[in-house]
């Protein structure tokens, strides 16, 4: 049996995580709320073979601590990191064992950015709902939005400015295109393209979810 426990609920709900990897005869999987200081202390005792950070606390609570994650990777844990504050910790602690997954990890790993402004979000605590957007989602949409000829480049570095101007709990996109230069026919036709794009924190955590998936297949021949 392989124990997995994950940090999310923020990027990708428990439900919607759960349609991806699940608990069956082979592996349990235990779904946790985003991740503060001392929470790893604890979870270890469970005595997991596998840790996912997806989504953490930033400044509700201490954040998670390098050398929390250290212990566990030193405890011959697994630990993998996408998305959030996953792809952040990832970012500063690959070399030493933890595992990053997707755009999010690799914007910090390559040093794109290296900000936690870049992934905060200001939450709902009691139902995990998001009530702005990260900055880190907003430039994903804006870049893919001037491949998709639907801005120019001007276009989308005043979008950008604006966004990171502003304080994050109160990033959003009507905000945003709200305090630009851009036509009304261009505002809708933004407002459409990111109604049918899936956040890239979202995409992150499934692409996580699918990669420790593929990973226990291999290591366990299930």
């Amino acid at each position: 049996m392989v124990k997995i426990i994950i940090y999310t609920g923020l990027s990708l709900p428990f439900d919607e995580a759960k349609e991806i990897l699940d608990s069956d005869d082979d592996v349990e999987v235990i779904y946790k709320r985003p991740i503060k200081r001392g929470d790893l202390g604890i979870d270890l005792k469970e005595n997991p073979d596998i840790i996912a950070i997806i989504d953490g606390v930033f400044h509700q609570n201490s954040a998670v601590g390098h050398k929390e994650i250290l212990g566990a990777i030193n405890a011959g844990i697994k630990v993998f990191g996408a998305s959030s504050m996953g792809a952040l910790r990832a970012s500063e602690l690959d070399s030493l064992g933890m595992v990053g997954v997707g755009y999010c990890y690799n914007q910090y790993a390559s040093g794109a950015i290296d900000s936690d402004d870049d992934v905060a979000v200001m939450l709902d605590s009691e139902s995990l709902e998001a009530l702005s957007v990260p900055l880190i989602s907003m430039n994903y949409v804006f870049e893919n939005a001037v491949s998709e000829n639907i801005l120019t480049q001007s276009e989308k570095d005043e979008l950008s400015d604006i966004a990171k101007s502003t304080f994050y709990p109160k990033r959003n996109y009507a905000d945003t295109l709200s305090k630009s230069g851009l036509s009304n026919d261009k505002k809708s036709e933004l407002i459409n393209f990111i109604r049918e794009n899936e956040d890239i924190k979202k995409q992150d955590a499934k692409e996580l979810l699918n990669c420790i998936k593929e990973y226990i297949r291999n290591e366990n021949n299930l």
